[in-house]
């Protein structure tokens, strides 16, 4: 199981500030497609992503028991 943690936006979307996945030895693609296919994220692909509190990139793999968390970009004014 992979937690999952979603922040501003996205979070609202999801309604939900997580929510765990049943995968294993996947990629954060990977995630992120299976994320897209069950909620209406638009704005996923431009969130930085962190695995265990570190940022992680795309082809980075997310195996079980990790909390992968979607920090989508903010802007002040």
């Amino acid at each position: 199981m992979i937690d999952v943690l979603f922040f501003a936006e996205l979070q609202e979307n999801v309604g939900n500030e997580k929510v765990s996945v049943e995968a294993d030895g996947i990629t954060v693609t990977e995630l992120k497609n299976n994320l897209l296919s069950t909620y209406k994220l638009d704005t996923l692909n431009n969130a930085m992503v962190a695995i265990n509190e570190e940022y992680a990139r795309e082809n980075s793999v997310v195996n079980r028991g990790d909390v992968v968390a979607f920090i989508p970009p903010v802007s002040g004014g």
